[in-house]
């Protein structure tokens, strides 16, 4: 990839909301498996094999998550506008769906240890290590409980981004899937029953992916990033799971798909910056990809509630029933998801989040950021579109 002596706002990036779909999609058909609504085993064995590494969704928010941020990161923005901002993005659907949780375990008569559930509602649950704490209530939040403690830190971080030297940046770079890969031999220094939690849950050590976005989004946004086009990058991403999935043991997969996932995540970013056309910055990939939090949210506490209302948890269905039944939960949670976030999401950010008053002032001094030119015969329709989409 080579420079350009254009100058210009951080363009906007919708193809990194439209990705934001497949890792979600990857995550939902990662639980659907774990769950065994499919009882046949043909069939069941199609879906194992094609989400066994759909947990790794995860890990793809978390990187794409430091990317963006860091990317659209207004230089001399005061730290408590950044996270009233970001708390209006996740805060209100969480209580949503905490309150939908809190019902259905009442309706179930299910136990709720009150700490939990409180450690919970003000997203430190990832913080304990203790069973019954990190996946307490919606257990999905615990991944929220990450983000904020990476919202808290990030306006400390950003001014060294913005000093550090690119060697700097690029040693995070290769530390990063290191540390990842680190983790393993490592846990051994915890104790066994808490192994599973540091790995997984642990914010410092799940800080690793985050920080590695956020060192690619800055060496982009000084023009410095060399890395493939999306085509190859999506190449070697098939690749890797491909690879990961058949022969690769289960320590080394998250190390592989953080660099796989890091090398789209930047190929489509540079493509949006080009003004390229790309597969995930179509209006029904963007909208889907709006939608991706609030699906995450609720796709596990969909799935479980209807299972358990029907008497089919753990059973699994046979024949058809279950690849049927996975698609309706699909279908019933993107229903459910796209009117939380209508409803909830977006009236709650305008009203939470900064200003109107604040967001022009903050357009009109938004710092330059060095661009590559889009290609031209494109021009015209990435700017239009790039202005009305902007990821999270």
């Amino acid at each position: 990839m080579t420079s350009a002596p254009t100058t210009t706002r951080a363009p906007r990036l919708p193809s990194l909301t439209g990705l934001r779909w497949v890792a979600a999609l990857l995550v939902f058909g990662f639980h659907a498996g774990t769950m065994r609504i499919i009882a046949e085993p043909d069939l069941k064995a199609v879906v194992d094999r094609a989400f066994s590494l759909g947990l790794s969704g995860v890990e793809f928010f978390f990187i794409l998550s430091g990317f963006v941020l860091v990317w659209s990161y207004r230089d001399g923005e005061r730290g408590r506008t950044f996270l009233r901002r970001r708390f209006a993005k996740i805060y209100p659907n969480h209580v949503v769906t905490f309150v939908a949780a809190l019902a259905v375990a009442a309706w179930f008569a299910d136990p709720v240890l009150p700490w939990a559930a409180i450690g919970n509602l003000f997203l430190v649950q990832a913080w304990i290590p203790l069973n019954g704490y990190f996946y307490s209530v919606n257990n999905v939040s615990w991944s929220l409980s990450c983000e904020l403690a990476f919202y808290l830190c990030l306006p400390l971080v950003v001014p060294w981004l913005r000093r550090a030297r690119t060697g700097a940046l690029a040693a995070v770079l290769v530390a990063a899937p290191l540390l990842i890969l680190a983790l393993w031999p490592g846990q051994h220094l915890v104790p066994e029953d808490q192994r599973w939690w540091f790995t997984q849950i642990f914010p410092v050590t799940r800080s690793f992916e985050f920080w590695m976005g956020a060192a690619a989004a800055e060496l982009m946004r000084r023009n410095r990033w060399r890395g493939p086009t999306l085509t190859v990058a999506s190449a070697l991403f098939v690749s890797t799971w491909v690879v990961a999935a058949l022969w690769i043991r289960a320590e080394f997969w998250a190390a592989l798909l953080a660099v796989a996932y890091l090398l789209v995540i930047t190929a489509a970013a540079d493509a949006d910056v080009r003004g390229r056309r790309t597969p995930w910055r179509s209006r029904p990939m963007v909208w889907l990809g709006e939608v991706s939090f609030a699906f995450y949210l609720v796709h596990v506490l969909v799935m479980v509630t209807v299972l358990r209302l029907t008497g089919d948890w753990g059973t699994g269905l046979p024949g058809w029933r279950g690849p049927l039944a996975v698609l309706g939960f699909l279908l019933l949670t993107l229903a459910l998801a796209a009117a939380l976030h209508r409803w909830v999401e977006v009236p709650m950010m305008r009203l939470l989040g900064p200003s109107r008053r604040a967001r022009r002032d903050r357009a009109a001094t938004a710092p330059a950021v060095p661009a590559p030119r889009p290609a031209a015969e494109d021009t015209d329709r990435s700017i239009e579109y790039a202005e009305s989409r902007r990821p999270d």
